[in-house]
This record gives C-alpha cells, structure tokens and sequence, in this order.
C-alpha cells in the first residue's frame, strides 16, 4: 500500500510533504518548478531573504504545521542570509497505535544501562504476546506491528549491553534485509522502555563523507534549475522527533537543504530492551524505512 493509501485507511496518521521555497526575484528555470510539482508533489511558495529572519520563520512555522507542531525551529537562526537563493524541505510526521497496545497498569520503573556504566531509571512497558522475532550472534530482533498492519516498528537490540557499536557496524542493507527474512511468529516476553527523543543534524560533513562534495562548493553544477553555475548547497539540516509509549508510536522529521540468525529457542525467549538499540519504522510491502534512530538514553 502507498503512503496516501495508508493514511486515508484512519488507522494511522502518516504525512509526507514536500517545499521550495524559492527568492522571489530569482529567475528559476520553469520547467525545473513545474517537474518537482509534477513528479514529487512539491508545493512552491517564494520568500524575501532578504528579510532572512522573516522567510525563516515562516518556513519554520509551515514545518511546525507539517509535523503537528514535533518538530520546531528546523531552521536555526543565522542560517538564512541575503544571498539564499532557495530552501528545499521535506517534512514527515506519524502516529500510529500498535496492533497489540501495552497495558499502562503493568508499567514499572526499572533501569536502563547507558553507554557509560551508568544507568537511568525510567517506564517499562510490558506484554508477552505473539510476534515476529529472530535472534542471532549479534542481536535479538523484534517487530511491532501497527494497527492495520503496514507499518511495524523493527527493533534491534544488541546481544552485549554495550554492543550498540558492534551492531552498527555490521549492519548493512543486505545484513538487515537477512534478519528480516529470519522472522518467525512466536510468543514473546518484551519489556521495552517509553522513551521520547529529539535530535538535530547539521548532514554537510556526513554528506560529504559520502561522496557527495562538489554540490557545497566552486564545482557545483545545479544549472538544471537556473540556467546558471553559480548554486551550491550551503546547508543541510535534519531534525527528528520520535515518542513511543504504551499506546504506539508518534514521530516526526524534517530535512532542509539551503544552496548556497539461529533457529528459534523452544521456551518463548525474553527481549528486554534494557540497554542502547536500534529501531526502525518500516512500511511492510516494500521494505521502505520511514524512520531509522537509536535510543542511547530514553530520558
């Protein structure tokens, strides 16, 4: 099922929305506007940077709208100045109960082992129920399925309490797609903390590292969208929301670019998420990662 088809079934809410905000003196090719609404439904609204502050702010506040107000102030400020030519954002925001709600009265404080040797103290939830589960060398993996069924939160906790960075390693797509076919239906006791996290990334340096150099600086070549070489990316910022509690899950994300496995025990097996893991929110027919985070510390 597509993103539209999910959302208009009410089960969950789920909204992906794209924007341009374009200089309103500067001359963007037309067929360059008219493609990204055509091809990825991307609204276009021009701003005035030279008034940064106010195009900031109006861009952060369509992103607050986008995201049921999760992700706020994308755009520091400072960021925007009298020669930004155009900001892209991409915006997803999504709520969804699970399929199997945990019961609030079986909640309990218990810690939660950080990277360090210290510990925190916070809300455990509980259910022992039937769901996909594997297990290998490296990690127990866990799915939590959404109401409806398309969506399923993928968790992967790794064997050894401070193992987080072992397991990053080695995941791959391919090392992922593995353990996914490696689930089985079984009845398992999860005990997993509610958390609720709020991050921001600057992506230039990450971006950059992969390869992707010439778009921030002399050699950038965006001449698909003005006619000119004279673009590149000044900037490229994430910021991401996620809660997940007894009900289900809600999350929330928004980027802006500026140019400038073992076979299954017999006993139903224990997964106890008391120390860093990996999670992510998949839609199930196609494999897509909607989300992808880590949960260090759930305070």
């Amino acid at each position: 099922a597509g993103i539209q088809e999910i959302a208009a079934r009410g089960a969950v809410q789920l909204n992906v929305a794209n924007a341009l905000w374009p200089h309103v003196d500067y001359p963007f090719r037309k067929d360059f506007l008219t493609r990204t609404q055509r091809f990825y439904g991307v609204t276009t609204t021009p701003v005035d940077y030279s008034d940064a502050e106010q195009a900031r702010t109006t861009i952060n506040d369509w992103v607050a709208a986008q995201t049921a107000a999760k992700v706020q102030n994308l755009i520091p400020a400072g960021t925007l100045d009298a020669l930004t030519r155009l900001v892209l954002v991409n915006a997803i925001y999504f709520k969804g109960d699970w399929a199997n709600s945990f019961d609030p009265a079986l909640t309990h404080p218990a810690p939660f082992w950080l990277t360090s040797n210290g510990s925190v103290q916070v809300p455990f939830m509980t259910l022992v129920r039937e769901f996909r589960y594997t297990e290998n060398a490296e990690a127990q993996i866990l799915e939590l399925p959404y109401a409806e069924g398309d969506l399923s939160m993928l968790i992967l906790l790794p064997r050894a309490p401070h193992g987080l960075a072992a397991l990053e390693q080695a995941m791959t797509l391919e090392t992922l797609s593995s353990w996914v076919q490696h689930l089985r239906t079984m009845k398992v006791m999860v005990t997993l903390p509610r958390f609720k996290l709020t991050a921001s990334f600057l992506l230039n340096d990450p971006l950059q590292a992969m390869g992707m150099v010439d778009a921030f600086g002399e050699a950038a070549d965006f001449s698909g969208m003005d006619g000119t070489k004279l673009l590149y990316i000044g900037a490229v910022l994430h910021k991401a929301f996620i809660a997940v509690n007894e009900e289900g899950t809600e999350a929330a994300a928004a980027t802006a670019v500026e140019m400038k496995l073992r076979a299954a025990p017999r006993q139903p097996p224990t997964f106890r998420a008391d120390h860093p893991f990996l999670f992510l929110i998949l839609e199930k027919r196609t494999g897509s990662i909607l989300f992808l985070g880590r949960v260090v510390n759930p305070t």
